[in-house]
């Protein structure tokens, strides 16, 4: 895992990491970071297409973008108010 910057967005790469690991470090980065804030996650974990959305939505962060990539799929995650 590791953190690089796409622009001025940072990306999370999750990849390798199997259910519910993707979502559990993804909450941890996020609560870090201030509302308004934008991070891309990068995730292999097929299930990653149902549980990031739910997270999201569940958590009150706001899901932007979602992107296949070469063997998974990258969300753009905005942080919500609350954590």
């Amino acid at each position: 895992m590791s953190l690089l910057l796409a622009g001025d967005t940072a990306v999370y790469d999750l990849k390798g990491l199997n259910c519910p690991l993707p979502v559990l470090k993804a909450k941890k980065r996020l609560a870090g970071m201030q509302p308004g804030s934008r991070l891309w996650l990068e995730t292999t974990d097929p299930l990653a297409v149902i549980d990031i959305p739910a997270f999201c939505s569940d958590a009150g962060h706001q899901l932007i973008e979602t992107a296949a990539i070469s063997g998974g799929h990258r969300f753009l995650v905005e942080r919500g108010e609350t954590v």
